[in-house]
């Protein structure tokens, strides 16, 4: 196997590597450092998350600075503060022999002015977000017209980010015969766009197959009613002890909510989202990598840059709309050659997105049962054995053994044992006594219908909605979580849906005659829940309906011709 002294690197460069502990490089790393060091050209490489890329393009970066030269001639883009910061971190641990070499990050939510003065005083590599580069570039502040190499560090993300425009300006200001060298995950049509535009016959390196997730990644489903989501979440987390994930939510609002659910159940959780100021984001991110947190929740963008190698697991709370964003979330587990799991929370109706999902990322996804609480009673304790087992003995106990031994002298071995373990095993086992395992059993699914109402609603396809979308209409315009909102089925020109008994009146108060597009959003309950004895605002109109074509409605959700 090749080793880092065999692709050409300076002994400076090469000996802060070695220090660093690394003796092999990774396949991308060995795939590009020989092709850049050797000639001017542009290239295209895609690889994983966790694959090293950043020493895959910073090294060559390094060896390229004229140190007699204190001028810009190398810039790195990266879509977020935190990744900016983890890049210029790394090139400046690999720079640790070359002092000569001056390494600048330029982000947003810093002072700009004193950026500005940084770069004057000389820097040879910018490692920049776009929007703070294009900022500073029309204030005359940063010069790339003599620029060597442009990076474009996890393309897709940036261009997800809707960065294209940035982008697009920020290399309009370098000179034509620099070398772009593109970095990305994944490959989507506008990454494409994007090297087809801007770069000259590149090298193309990938790792793996386009867009597909790491070897090193173990998928897994749950599939649980739309309602039993978080129930679901919390009972995962307790089958794994040791856990030390990130658990990715569609909204900000989801996050934080999650987030703080868990806190209130005695987690020790954090969120992690875009309405948090930097200062609020840094503590967060801060106490993750320290693990004072042991759960990170977390959206999409908010999550880009999180740099933490040892991740045991990633959670999809909720899926992403595209299939390139799980790759992405799942790419931040099973980094560095450790092992990850990737686990998904779903619901019947979102099963046909996984097997879309294994076309993408070249593996197969396994189904896993929601854990009973006497596996999860089972998990706990034999957590806390080996806890036991590896803690080692702080010298300042010594102090307090006389102490401990006089309440503890009439208990034998056996019974100590019990009673130290009963101390964790009785909180878990009391809670899920009371909860029972019913919860996710196929019976009580049923048994809950009774207490559903089911809405016919006269938006459908041809308004521009899918199921997703719908959810989200009837969320916003009610205030109801996404998941109180379940078994929806949209059809050309209407829709069904079902809510619990209890918000049956709120949907009325919210949804009906409300506006979609301009269109006048009428709905009529499809089905009652028999235990329900409620009537609606409405029941003498709906009544007058009802009765009209109730004995067809008993057959399905059918014949609602008089809404159109």
């Amino acid at each position: 196997m090749t080793k880092f002294n065999e692709l050409g690197i300076d002994d400076s460069i090469l000996l802060a590597v070695q220090e660093l502990g690394f003796e092999r490089p990774t396949e991308v790393q060995e795939k590009t450092i020989p092709i850049v060091l050797n000639q001017k050209t542009d290239l295209v490489a895609l690889a994983q998350t966790g694959t090293g890329k950043t020493a895959a393009f910073g090294i060559p970066l390094l060896q390229y600075v004229d140190t007699k030269n204190k001028k810009v001639q190398s810039i790195i883009l990266s879509p977020t503060r935190e990744l900016c910061l983890q890049i210029t971190n790394e090139l400046k641990s690999y720079a640790k022999h070359s002092p000569k070499i001056k390494i600048v990050a330029v982000y947003g939510g810093a002072s700009i002015t004193e950026q500005a003065k940084q770069i004057k005083n000389g820097a040879q590599i910018i490692v920049a977000t776009p929007g703070r580069t294009k900022d500073m570039i029309q204030r005359n502040l940063l010069h790339i017209d003599e620029i060597d190499v442009c990076v474009l560090d996890e393309a897709d993300e940036m261009l997800n980010m809707g960065f294209y425009e940035d982008i697009k300006s920020i290399l309009s200001h370098t000179p034509d015969e620099k070398s772009t060298w593109l970095f990305s995950a994944t490959m989507p049509k506008e990454v494409a766009q994007i090297a087809k535009k801007f770069m000259s016959k590149p090298h193309e390196i990938t790792v793996g197959h386009k867009n597909q997730g790491a070897s090193t990644v173990a998928h897994y489903y749950y599939e649980v009613g739309a309602r039993q989501r978080y129930q679901a979440l919390k009972r995962i987390v307790d089958i794994n002890p040791g856990i030390y994930a990130v658990i990715f939510c569609r909204t900000k609002r989801d996050t934080q909510k999650i987030a703080d659910k868990l806190i209130e159940d005695g987690y020790n959780a954090g969120a992690l989202h875009g309405d948090l100021s930097q200062q609020q984001r840094d503590l967060v991110m801060n106490a993750f990598r320290k693990k004072q947190i042991q759960i990170l929740i977390a959206t999409d963008v908010a999550a880009r840059g999180i740099d933490v190698d040892n991740l045991s697991h990633v959670i999809q709370f909720q899926l992403p709309d595209d299939n390139e964003t799980y790759t992405h979330r799942s790419g931040r587990t099973g980094r560095a050659g450790n092992k990850g799991e990737s686990l998904v929370i779903i619901t019947k109706s979102e099963f046909n997105k996984i097997k879309s999902l294994e076309k993408v990322i070249g593996s197969k996804f396994k189904s896993r049962s929601i854990p009973s609480g006497k596996d999860i009673c089972k998990a706990q304790i034999i957590h806390l054995a080996k806890e036991i087992e590896s803690t080692s003995v702080d010298p300042e106990i010594e102090s307090y053994m006389e102490q401990i031994k006089a309440h503890l002298t009439d208990l034998d071995r056996e019974e100590l044992i019990r009673k130290i373990f009963s101390v964790e095993f009785a909180r878990f086992n009391a809670y899920y006594q009371k909860e029972g395992n019913e919860l996710f059993s196929s019976k009580d699914a049923k048994s809950s219908s009774k207490d559903e109402v089911r809405f016919f609603i006269n938006i459908g396809e041809k308004d521009g909605l899918n199921w997703k979308s719908l959810k989200d209409f009837i969320r916003d315009e009610s205030g109801l979580d996404r998941d109180d909102i379940f078994k929806v089925d949209t059809k050309s020109t209407f829709s069904f849906f079902n809510v619990d008994a209890k918000n049956r009146e709120l949907i009325f108060s919210t949804i009906h005659q409300n506006s979609y597009k301009k269109r006048e959003v009428r709905i009529e309950v499809s089905s009652e829940p028999s235990s329900s004895k409620s009537k609606s605002k409405f029941s003498k109109k709906g009544k007058k309906k009802q009765g009209r074509r109730s004995g067809k409605q008993k057959k399905g959700d059918r014949n609602f011709q008089g809404f159109f």
